[in-house]
Formats: structure tokens, C-alpha cells, sequence
């Protein structure tokens, strides 16, 4: 009875049983797949199923969401974040590993095995946290951008760690290698290779990544959107992470950390929105799983030879760890709420737990027994953490002040209509109120809480939210919708929204705000129906009334500006031709060979276009 069908049916039964029951008991999912896990253990004992077959499948989505990590940090976040990334993450990694390794001193470990379980017990759960933070609208917080800095750092040090093990391996350990929740050391096609070939393999199989990451997936990814299938838009998705995924474990690396590397690389792609829209439901599903078997897998027959130990145990890192957070909070400066939900949400261990304690495992470092108890108190720490939640939600938060900074959650949009108009800019204003005179009423959506509160002081109904969120916009009505104008001041933002929405949705008409004429081009190239650039407008106006300040009568230097708005047109549609996104203009020969043509038949078409050339009155003569 052991068949693929009948582990789905249960793992996926189990989860559609468990997960409502925990919602509606104030659980959260995570807890609720976890303890679907430990209720199906004696069902899947029963049947012959191995639960570490399927988590072996599930871990597809921790690769799935370092992928999606990836891809939003772009150049800007990691800039905004660089305080909280390597000194917050840093020293909460550090001083962690500190404290584990020195009590395992004290207790007789060998120093080797004392830092290689502190790294293991410095690592925080990123799955749990950020799913968490993203159900309780607390991700945008503070606290929230806080521990994701800290859970940041620490996917992007699982990598020096893992390098590290080998050099702390015990003699004494050697030929114990083992598998711990089903994430065993399994020997590569490259094993009989020595070190320094394994090396060159492991450094050539991250550079083709880096390379195919930079120069080959957006011009595939291009190729394949201008087919118009969306469906082999999601293969080519799935091909990239499972393909990366298949690189990494050949040469002995963890898949979720090449996967996460290629999503840095796209972080700048215009794709990055359509692959979060694409992935996000697969990440979602096999997270569930991969949990459902966390629980599963737990030994709970060592738990209960020994429970004074493991409850222990992971007591005391849960309160270690909480103190070592709250110190750094208060070292940087957070408070209030943002304080206690930064110690709260990052006090466990995490999933990399597992990944490198099978590594510690099966490089000889971690003795069997010892890993087996490390296992259990990793599992255990990860199964408190939605409880640690609770407690912080219904009798920590509501008795501690808010952070002077602002921590807002989404509107909830509860109307639709025939306009979304996604900034409430300056450029976003003055639209939304000519269509408003016109009798319409559109959905507004802007991400600036403080410029959204003072507009709501005049009557004006705003939405708060980043339309670029997978999902917002859909919420809105984008799928009934006729037109989306996007008055974002972010171009890169523009550009990934616009393309977003023509991919999915291609029947509603877009129009967007352009910075420059570049801008205008990428939007075009985005699939936008009009651009408008966002100063055009009101510098021919400046132009007309400067050459009737000069001189020139209204009426000609009215009939002027209209011939150079005309010709400007012509000269957009025909440059965007031989406009390249690969290609500077200034090195763009194509591109520079018709602008110059365009420059010598301005005058011409001007003179042409207003008549007679005397047509002109004294400067300063009043109208």
C-alpha cells in the first residue's frame, strides 16, 4: 500500500483537516501542518509509508522560497537593510554560537562539536517565521523587517557554515555517519574526485550559475513571454529552480542556497513579478508537506526515555536565544512592540538546523546520539514557535507602547471598479480627480501610510498597500477592470507592474507615468498601451509662454508647441524601433544615426506647421 497516491492522500488530508482546526483555535498554518504530521505518525507506521521519502520531495519548497527571498533583494533593499543585515544578523549569529558552544563546554564537549552545535542552534526558522509574519500582516514592521535582515543573514551564512564543518570533524566519530530527519551526507557523482577537483567542480557549477543567472535567463525567459503561453512561462519557472536544485546536490550543496542565489540574480529582472506570482502557490503547498513530515519524522520514543532532558533542552535555547535578541534590540535602538516581536518570532531553530546537522553528521562531526537529541530539540524548538506567537499576540503586544515608527498593516478593499489607479503622487492626484468630476470612481492604491492619512482628510479614498504584491492587485478587481493607470514615482517598479499585469491580464488598457524617454521605452517594451512622461506636458507649456514672453503671438507660439509635441510623437514611435534594453543609446548606432536625422527636420516641420514667419508682436506687448 505504499504507493505515491496514498501518501499524497494522507500528507494532503491531513493538512486540509489540520490546518482550518488550528486557524480557527488562533494556531497559524505552520503549527497546524506540524501536528498534522504527529497525528498521521502511527497512520503512516500502519501503512508501510517512510515519511522521510516525502520530505525529501517537500524540501522542494524551502528551495522554492530562498528562491523567492532571492528575488526580492534587490540592490536598493540590501542597501536599505545593510545596518540590520551584517551588524544586527551578524552579531545575533556570533553571539549565539558564543553562548551554545560555551555551554557545551562546560558540560565536556569537545570545542569541535561545541561550535559546530552552536552554529547549528544559531540559525532561526525562515520558513516558519516569515509564513507567520506574512499571515499577521507584521512582515512590514519594524520588528518584522528586523528579523527578516537576521533570517537573511543566516540563509546567506548556511554556506560559509557548511564549508566549516569539514575542518571540525572528530576522529573518534569516523565511519558513524548517519541520517538525521531524513537529511542524510549522500555521496555526489563527483566522490571519487579528490578535494581539489571536487573544489574546481563546486566553484564551476556556481559560476555557470551566476553566469546563466545574469546572461542567459532573461533572454530566455523574453523568448518564451513573447509566445504568449503562460503555461510554458510556469514550466520555464519550474525548469530553473528544480534544474539549480539538481546542480547543487550533484556537487554536495545545499539546493535551496543555489536556488536563492539565481533569485538574487533575477531581483532585477521584469520577470521577477511573474516568477513570485507563478511560484509562490507551489512554495506554499510543498511547505506544507515538508512540516506535515517534520512532525511525522519526530523520534518521540527518545523523547520519551529521556523528556526531562530534550524539554530541557530546548527550553533553555528558546530562552537563551530570546535573551540574546532582546540585547541586541535594545543595542539597536528598537522599541516597543518592534523589540518584543523581533525576540519572539526569531528565539527557535530552523530547517537549516536539519540540513546541517545531517552535514555534521556525515562529515564525522556530530557523534549519532548526540544528533539524534539535536534533531529532536531543533524539531521541538520549530513546533513552540507559533505558541511562542500566541503568547506575544494576545498578552505581550497589547501591554507594551508601539515603535515610533509607523507599522500598518493592508487595507482590506472592499469595492471595485472599471479604473485602479495604482500612486497617489502628485501625477496620481490630479487624475484621480478629473475622473472622479467625470462621475467615475476609482480604486486607489498607495504604499505611503502618512500620505494616505492626510489625503483621507479631505474625503479622498485610499487604499494602503504595494500594488506589486502578488495578489492586491486582484483584490482590487484588475481582472474586471478597463483601465490601470500607474503613477508610481519607482520606474523599476512601473516597468515590473505594467509587464505583470499585460502578461495576465492583457485585455485591460494600461497607462503609465514615465520618467524620462528611456522610461517610456522600457514601459512600451513592458506592453504598456500609453506612456506619458511626467514633466513633457507642463515644460511645453513653460516653452509656449516663454516665446510668447519673447515675442511670439499665442496663436503662433500655440501652433509651435503642438508642431513639436506632433513631431516628438513620431520621433518616440520611430526610435523605440531601433531602441535596444540591452544597448546604451549613446552606443546604440541605430538609435543615434535617427535621432540625428530627427534634429535637422525639427526646424522644417516647425516652419511648415505655423505659417507665416512674421507672424510676431514686440516682447512685453500685452496681448
Amino acid at each position: 500500500m505504499d504507493s505515491l497516491l496514498l501518501q499524497a492522500a494522507i500528507y494532503l488530508g491531513a493538512g486540509l483537516i489540520a490546518v482550518p482546526v488550528a486557524h480557527r483555535l488562533g494556531l497559524g498554518s505552520v503549527l497546524g501542518y506540524l501536528l498534522a504530521g504527529v497525528a498521521i505518525a502511527p497512520l503512516l507506521e500502519l501503512v508501510g509509508s517512510n515519511p522521510e521519502n516525502v520530505q525529501h520531495f517537500a524540501e522542494f519548497g524551502v528551495v522554492m522560497m530562498l528562491f523567492l527571498v532571492g528575488l526580492e533583494l534587490q540592490p536598493r533593499v540590501l542597501w536599505d537593510l545593510r545596518v540590520r543585515l551584517f551588524g544586527l544578523g551578524g552579531l545575533q549569529v556570533a553571539v549565539t554560537t558564543a553562548a551554545v558552544a560555551a555551554f557545551c563546554l562546560v558540560i565536556g564537549l569537545d570545542w569541535r562539536l561545541a561550535i559546530a552545535l552552536g552554529l547549528i542552534f544559531a540559525l532561526s526558522s525562515t520558513a516558519i517565521v516569515l509564513q507567520t509574519l506574512g499571515e499577521k500582516g507584521w512582515l512590514r514592521t519594524e520588528g518584522g523587517q528586523s528579523a527578516f535582515s537576521v533570517l537573511l543573514f543566516q540563509d546567506i551564512a548556511v554556506i560559509p557554515m557548511l564549508a566549516l564543518m569539514p575542518f571540525l570533524a572528530l576522529p573518534d566519530v569516523a565511519g558513524h555517519a548517519t541520517e538525521v530527519t531524513g537529511h542524510g551526507a549522500e555521496s555526489t557523482p563527483f566522490s571519487h574526485l579528490p578535494a581539489w577537483g571536487q573544489g574546481l567542480v563546486t566553484l564551476g557549477v556556481v559560476g555557470a550559475i551566476v553566469l546563466g543567472g545574469r546572461y542567459l535567463t532573461r533572454p530566455a525567459f523574453r523568448i518564451i513571454a513573447r509566445t504568449g503561453q503562460h503555461e510554458l512561462f510556469l514550466s520555464a519557472a519550474l525548469f530553473l529552480v528544480i534544474g539549480i536544485a539538481v546542480l547543487m546536490s550533484a556537487v554536495g550543496l545545499s539546493p535551496a542556497l543555489g536556488t536563492f542565489l539565481a533569485g538574487v540574480l533575477l531581483a532585477e529582472s521584469e520577470y521577477r513579478h511573474e516568477l513570485v506570482s507563478d511560484l509562490d502557490p507551489f512554495k506554499g503547498l510543498l511547505l506544507g508537506v515538508f512540516f506535515v513530515t517534520v512532525g511525522a519524522s519526530m523520534e518521540f520514543s527518545l523523547l520519551g526515555e529521556h523528556p526531562g532532558l530534550i524539554i530541557g533542552l530546548t527550553l533553555a535555547l528558546i530562552g537563551v536565544k530570546g535573551l540574546i535578541l532582546l540585547g541586541l534590540a535594545f543595542v539597536f535602538r528598537m522599541e516597543g512592540r518592534a523589540r518584543w516581536l523581533f525576540t519572539f518570532s526569531l528565539a527557535q531553530s530552523g530547517e537549516f538546523g536539519f540540513v546541517l546537522l545531517a552535514f555534521a553528521s556525515g562529515v564525522d562531526v556530530i557523534p549519532p546520539e548526540i544528533a539524534g537529541v539535536a534533531g529532536l530539540v531543533v524539531a521541538l524548538s520549530m513546533m513552540a514557535t507559533p505558541l511562542i506567537m500566541i503568547v506575544f499576540e494576545r498578552w505581550v503586544s497589547p501591554r507594551v507602547r508601539r515603535s515610533a515608527s509607523p507599522e500598518r498593516e493592508e487595507d482590506l478593499i472592499e469595492e471595485e471598479a472599471p479604473v485602479i489607479i495604482a500612486g497617489m503622487g502628485r501625477f496620481g492626484q490630479i487624475i484621480q480627480r478629473m475622473l472622479v468630476m467625470d462621475g467615475y470612481k476609482p480604486v486607489v492604491l498607495d504604499n505611503s501610510a502618512e500620505h494616505i492619512d492626510g489625503l483621507r482628510k479631505f474625503g479622498i479614498q485610499v487604499y494602503y498597500g504595494n500594488a506589486m504584491r502578488p495578489g492586491l492587485l486582484e483584490a482590487a478587481g484588475i481582472a474586471r477592470a478597463k483601465l490601470l493607470v500607474v503613477c508610481t514615482d519607482n520606474r523599476e517598479r512601473a516597468v515590473e507592474l505594467v509587464h505583470h499585469v499585460k502578461q495576465r491580464y492583457p485585455q485591460v488598457y494600461v497607462i503609465a507615468r514615465a520618467a524620462s524617454r528611456e522610461h517610456v521605452y522600457q514601459l512600451r517594451a513592458a506592453g504598456a498601451d500609453l506612456a506619458i512622461r511626467e514633466m513633457f506636458g507642463s515644460s511645453l507649456d513653460a516653452a509656449r509662454q516663454s516665446l510668447e514672453v519673447l515675442g511670439e503671438s499665442p496663436d503662433r507660439a500655440r501652433r509651435k508647441s503642438e508642431a513639436f509635441a506632433r513631431h516628438d510623437e513620431e520621433s518616440l514611435q520611430q526610435l523605440f524601433e531601433v531602441w535596444d534594453a540591452e544597448t546604451d543609446v549613446f552606443d546604440n548606432e541605430a538609435y543615434m544615426d535617427k535621432a540625428r536625422s530627427r534634429v535637422t527636420t525639427l526646424e522644417e516641420l516647425m516652419v511648415e506647421d505655423v505659417g507665416d514667419p512674421e507672424d510676431r508682436r514686440p516682447a512685453g506687448e500685452p496681448d
